[in-house]
């Protein structure tokens, strides 16, 4: 192992053991659309019915994020940069509470479908439309980099058709109960992989050992500098920030656990995918241990084997699994059922989004009979839209941190404009939209310059890897790997402005605590300026304080004021009407 050149293709049962895995993930698909055939309406196909309880909502929330970016991008990372990624856990762990405690609540009482429906109740109706665009606009181009380095155009076209089948037919039931058997795929992949590694290498202590001795292990960084890619704070600070924009307002995440049947159990469903994310992160950090022990002394990325880094892991698998037969199958079907989950996923809270948004409020007149076949054909366009940005070649580089960045440029703004929403009353839907508009202007000036900037070595800190074992007749002479960041300013060398090595260089997890600090700060500012306030959030904030039988009997009598603008007087005096009809009731 390890020393260069070819490694075997897929073998017949390679492939007979992926197409099977694939099937039967969409049989469950398809076994719940068959099931729930007699409940047509758009409720039921959008969230289950309300109805699913929190050990399968927590495990498709695992897989929807944790997908195939994370087969293959976090075991790279770990490869390359050591294990700092680990300290995610603790990320995990902050993004759950602030979900569940605050968000969570929030949106299950509202009993709303789409998350962007409270920016209109909160604020007005062209910040809802703005925040339902930004989401399509994410989750179509962030699901290009979901598949990157795995060349085989027809299984993914193939599959594509067979995921855009369940979730047409199925539901969000469907993707729900295809998720947890792809999340249990997902995790056999990693252990086959270490399984694998420890008996070639002589056990789970050389490959720790291997590790240590290759810098593989100096997890914790206190570094504060907040241009360093990877260290405790910018993972624990930024990390968590920028996972809870993903869990907290997503609409594929929130779509989720709102379909729970009790708030409880939505609550539960994101404590119990915490876990899931920690037993996730760790087999991947532990996959990718044991790829530098086989590989510590021929690079397949120097040695020219691989053409990507998010390459590495299917290379290993070839490399280390070819002699069982359909064990690179079922990796190869870990990794695209880590990107059908991401897919189906993002197709059902897309179908939501639009229908929801745009569709019932342009034609209130639609029947269930009608949004149902409304529902269905935003499926398939959404599917193919979505398969067909997968395919495309990235040319982000590392894709784990190009999603992250999306995730975080995007999420980072819309998630201060619901912090305005939620904590501060006296902010207006004018500065709202100034907070949204400007906090995204940041993240995506710093984000886009990062990404034709790329930060200095001395910042990334990617780790050295050799290539003094590989025996291949194409050998360049050099014996250590140059950082890829290097690579990429070497190759394409372009001048640097001022702003690269500061601005352009911040690690790429700020991008969301930036974004909010900016929508927030400005929203303040400039709600303090206009001076006016609409009573919209004191109906929609106090929901989660005071009983909300009364809203919910009889939402009309609430939302009848939401548009109009009063004095403060005039606001102090329904805000006291107003509390004295809930005590009363």
């Amino acid at each position: 192992m390890g020393s260069g050149g070819l490694v075997a293709t897929f073998s017949v049962w390679d492939y007979v053991v992926f197409a099977g895995l694939i099937l039967f993930a969409a049989g469950i698909g398809l076994f719940q659309a068959i099931r729930g055939r007699k409940e047509t309406s758009s409720e039921e196909f959008l969230l289950g019915g309300r109805q699913m309880t929190a050990v399968p909502v927590a495990l498709s929330l695992t897989a929807s994020f944790m997908s195939g970016i994370t087969v293959i991008g976090t075991p790279a990372e770990a490869y390359m940069y050591g294990t700092a990624f680990w300290l995610f856990v603790f990320s995990y762990a902050i993004m759950s509470t602030i979900s569940a405690e605050i968000f969570v609540p929030l949106f299950y009482r509202l009993s709303i479908t789409s998350t962007y429906e409270y920016l209109e109740m909160r604020f007005n109706k062209l910040l809802r439309v703005i925040g339902t665009s930004m989401y399509i606009a994410q989750t179509v181009i962030s699901s290009r980099v979901a598949v990157t380095g795995l060349d085989l155009w027809g299984v993914l076209v193939a599959t594509g058709v067979v995921c855009i089948i369940y979730c047409t037919l199925g539901g969000l039931k469907a993707v729900i109960w295809t998720d947890v058997f792809q999340m249990i795929i997902m995790l056999s992949g990693f252990v086959a992989v270490i399984a694998r590694g420890a008996v070639l290498q002589g056990g789970l202590g050389k490959i720790w050992n291997d590790s240590y001795h290759g810098g593989r292990l100096e997890t914790f960084s206190f570094d504060p500098d907040p241009l360093r890619r990877h260290s405790f704070w910018t993972i624990v600070v930024g990390g968590s920030l920028m996972w809870a924009s993903m869990y907290s307002i997503n609409q594929s995440q929130v779509q989720r656990y709102i379909s729970c049947k009790t708030l409880t159990q939505a609550k539960l469903s994101l404590y119990l995918n915490m876990v899931g994310l920690w037993v996730t992160v760790s087999l991947a950090m532990l996959s990718g241990l044991t790829m530098y022990s086989i590989y510590k002394d021929c690079d397949p990325f120097t040695n020219k084997d691989v053409g990507a880094s998010d390459q590495l892991l299917p290379y290993l698998v070839m490399d280390i699994l070819a002699e069982f037969p359909g064990l690179p199958g079922l990796f190869v079907a870990a990794a695209y059922s880590g990107t059908l989950s991401t897919v189906s996923s993002s197709i059902n809270a897309l179908v939501a989004v639009t229908v929801e948004d745009f569709m019932k409020p342009a034609w209130p007149w639609l029947t269930e009979k009608q949004l149902s076949w409304i529902n269905m054909g935003l499926s398939v366009f959404y599917g193919a839209v979505c398969i067909g940005m997968a395919g495309v070649a990235s040319l982000m580089g590392n894709i784990l941190q190009a999603a992250m960045s999306i995730f975080g440029m995007i999420n980072g703004p819309l998630l201060g404009l619901y912090m305005l929403g939620i904590f501060f009353r006296c902010v207006n839907s004018t500065g709202g939209l100034v907070g949204l508009i400007s906090g995204l202007t940041i993240t995506l000036w710093v984000g886009i310059g990062a990404q034709l900037y790329p930060p200095l070595p001395e910042k990334t800190l990617q780790l050295p890897l050799s290539v003094e074992g590989c025996i291949a007749p194409d050998m360049n002479e050099t014996t250590t790997i140059t950082p890829f960041s290097t690579v990429l300013q070497t190759t394409t060398p372009q001048p640097r402005p001022a702003l690269a090595d500061n601005w352009y260089s911040l690690s790429y997890l700020y991008f969301c605590p930036v974004g909010i600090i900016v929508t927030v700060i400005t929203g303040l500012i400039v709600s303090a300026i206009s001076g006016k306030v609409t009573l919209s959030h004191l109906f929609v904030s106090d929901r989660r304080k005071l009983d909300l039988n009364l809203i919910e009997k009889d939402p009309k009598n609430i939302h009848g004021l939401e548009n109009q603008v009063f004095s403060d007087n005039e606001i102090a005096l329904k805000e006291k009407d107003y509390k004295e009809k809930i005590t009363k009731f």
